[in-house]
């Protein structure tokens, strides 16, 4: 039996909600990191590419909850993408429109990803994001990226054979629209992958398991209910974890806010018992 880990989108308290969560669960003897693919979308790529380079769940549970060096930073301001994905999740309760945006409104966010200036240059978030990564080269073991392309729509998976660093692939699966610049890879543009999907779980079709850990599920939450859906017709087991009323409170409005990352990682471990207990029913396949 195949087995694929789903890490979704979620800004930095994804990031340390996701941590904390796993380190939890292996913890209880349900480890999640021991999969034969892992799919990465924008906090999720993080995660993704830390534990997949092997990268012990202590060390970045540590470096979560540890305080920042220096006075504490704002959250950035998500006024014109937290719109856009109010308008989406409006839409994709609607009947008959699909979950996923189209390739048109896709490119549509793409000309405003490039045209919006930030306060980070696409150079010093790159440094941002290497910093988050102890292991800058692609991990032996599966590992997909996800993107998309600013100048047409299109969604791009990237993979340890697309010859690209693996930072750089991280970075434009974090490049949130409106927040943070676009990632330039050969001369082309791209942005956070969380635009098409919060999860794109699609892309663990042909495994017989799939755990889906969805930190921001409340958004698009149709497009990662019909992936689930999609998978489990095709023959999938498909487990969903998503963060309980503990974690949503610590998470608080702003995924993005560096001020409630250690709240979150603690949330994420907290809630980790009660995960492994839903989990009970594939332990086995998962190492515990």
């Amino acid at each position: 039996m195949t087995y694929a880990l789903v890490l979704g989108a979620g800004g930095v308290t994804g990031i340390a909600w996701e941590t904390g969560l796993l380190k939890g669960l292996r913890d209880a003897g349900v480890d999640l990191t021991a999969a034969d693919l892992v799919v990465g979308t924008s906090a999720g790529s993080v995660v993704g590419a830390q534990v997949t380079t092997g990268v012990p769940l202590d060390d970045l549970y540590r470096r979560q909850v540890e305080p920042s060096p220096g006075p504490p930073e704002r959250p950035p301001d998500l006024g014109k993408l937290t719109e856009f994905l109010a308008a989406g999740s409006g839409l994709d309760r609607a009947a008959g429109v699909p979950a996923r945006p189209s390739r048109e409104m896709l490119a549509w966010i793409g000309r405003q990803a490039r045209a919006c200036s930030t306060k980070v240059s696409e150079a010093g978030r790159l440094a941002v994001i290497k910093a988050r990564l102890p292991v800058h080269e692609w991990p032996e073991r599966p590992l997909v990226v996800t993107a998309v392309d600013t100048a047409d729509g299109t969604f791009v998976t990237w993979w340890r054979s697309s010859g690209i660093p693996l930072p750089l692939a991280v970075a434009s699966s974090c490049a949130v629209p409106w927040v943070h610049p676009p990632t330039t890879i050969h001369g082309r543009r791209y942005m956070d992958g969380g635009v098409r999907s919060t999860t794109n779980a699609d892309l663990a079709a042909g495994h017989d398991l799939v755990v889906i850990v969805a930190p921001t599920a409340t958004l698009r939450r149709t497009s990662m209910e019909e992936e689930a859906a999609e998978l489990r017709r095709a023959g999938a087991r498909v487990e969903v974890v998503v963060p309980d009323a503990g974690a949503v409170e610590a998470i608080g409005p702003n995924p993005l806010d560096p001020g409630r990352r250690i709240e979150a990682a603690k949330a994420g471990l907290a809630q980790a018992p009660a995960a492994a207990e839903a989990l009970a029913g594939v332990r086995e396949r998962l190492g515990g």
